[in-house]
Parts: C-alpha cells; sequence; structure tokens
C-alpha cells in the first residue's frame, strides 16, 4: 500500500471532518455556561471527571458564585462541599478560587483570550486553554484529550504519545478553520463510536478512511 502524501492527509482529514458533520451536525462545547466565565470554570472541574457529572455541580455553584470577584472571595470549605462529587474537588476548589483571584487582579475580572495567559491560571493547560479559545473565542484551537489521542492515532494523524507533541502532528494534518470544530467532532466520536475496547468499526461511517479500521478488516 502506497505511503499517503502530506497533501493526502490533509485532505483526508477534510473529508472525514465532513462525514462527522453530516451524522452529528449540531455539536459544539458539551458543557453547560452562560459566559466565559462559566466555561473556563466548568473546563477546570471538568479534569478527569464527566462532562454529566460537571453540568450536574455548576449550577449551584454558579447561583453562590456568579462572577469571577465573587469566587474570588469564596469560603473554599463551601466551594469543596459545592462540588465534592466531582473527581479531585479538594485540588479543583483551591484552582478555581484561585484562579478567579488572578482574573480579577491582571485581567480585570475578565477572562484572556490567548494561549499563553490562559496557561498561566491554575488548573489551565493547553487542553483547557484550547477549548476557552476556540469555543469562547473564536480561536482555532486543538483540544487533545483522551478521546482525540486515541481515535487521532487510529487515523493516522499522529504516531506521538505526549498530548503537546499531538497537537503540534495534527496542527500539520488539519487546516487551521477546522482545529476547534474536528476536535470536538473526534471527542464525541470517540465516546460514541471509536471506544477504547471494542470500537465499533464495522458500523462506522468514516470506515472507509481509517487505517485502524482496514487493520481489523484484515484480521
Amino acid at each position: 500500500m502506497p505511503k499517503e502524501s502530506f497533501s493526502q492527509k490533509k485532505q483526508r482529514s477534510q473529508t472525514i471532518f465532513q462525514l462527522l458533520l453530516d451524522n452529528h451536525p449540531s455539536l459544539s462545547t458539551f458543557l453547560t455556561h452562560k459566559n466565559t466565565f462559566e466555561l473556563l470554570i466548568a473546563v477546570i472541574l471538568s479534569a478527569q471527571c464527566t462532562d454529566e457529572r460537571v453540568n450536574l455541580t455548576t449550577p449551584d455553584l454558579f447561583k453562590h458564585y456568579p462572577t469571577p470577584k465573587r469566587l474570588a472571595n469564596a469560603s473554599l470549605d463551601h466551594v469543596m462541599t459545592l462540588i465534592q462529587s466531582i473527581n479531585f474537588y479538594k485540588t479543583k476548589s483551591k484552582n478555581i478560587i484561585h484562579t478567579s483571584e488572578l482574573l480579577v487582579q491582571n485581567f480585570n475580572g475578565s477572562v484572556p483570550d490567548t494561549l499563553e495567559q490562559l496557561i498561566q491560571l491554575p488548573g489551565v493547560g493547553r487542553k483547557t486553554a484550547n477549548v476557552i479559545l476556540g469555543q469562547a473565542f473564536g480561536k482555532p484551537g486543538i483540544t487533545v484529550d483522551t478521546h482525540v489521542r486515541r481515535v487521532s492515532t487510529r487515523l493516522g494523524f499522529t504516531k506521538e504519545s505526549d498530548a503537546t507533541k499531538i497537537e503540534y502532528d495534527l496542527q500539520k494534518s488539519w487546516n487551521t478553520d477546522i482545529w476547534t470544530d474536528l476536535s470536538t467532532h473526534l471527542i464525541y466520536h470517540g465516546r460514541q463510536r471509536c471506544k477504547p475496547q471494542k470500537p465499533l468499526c464495522i458500523e462506522c461511517y468514516i470506515q472507509h478512511h481509517c487505517p485502524y479500521t482496514k487493520k481489523i478488516m484484515i484480521k
């Protein structure tokens, strides 16, 4: 089988993206939020926790602390009580309070809109920052979570294991205008079909563009 050229890989990414759009067209972020501040806090809380659990927890949190200033002045014990159903709630409580303090002190209570500024906030890494940039500010960013890591590897867009190196690989293979949306769709696809164990390759609508599926078929 001939090696795929760079231009062919970029074209395949566009084809896959269109197929994903056709099959689940109305996806955006999976976290419930009313503004950029709520999205930032929700994404921080979602690390190693399901979006469903976060969405059940944040309404009460934001009822008590709807702004960075209010959360910056919150009682740590009270915040821990409000989010105790979330994984690592003690550390995350400290992070979201400290993040709110920095928003008030350094950014006039607003969420910054650059990667460099976002990753200075406690609990915010490149993944979280790219979610915020893409969903809140419309700035292209690739979110490399466990699903994007798995699916992009199976699709042959990367051979790396480090999230940052995967992000750089995907930046080369994907056109900039689809970075944010393709990330979202691959997350959904990884949850619904391209699962860690027993992926649903036979019924997958992108199987003809997936090297992993072709290997499974040969076996």
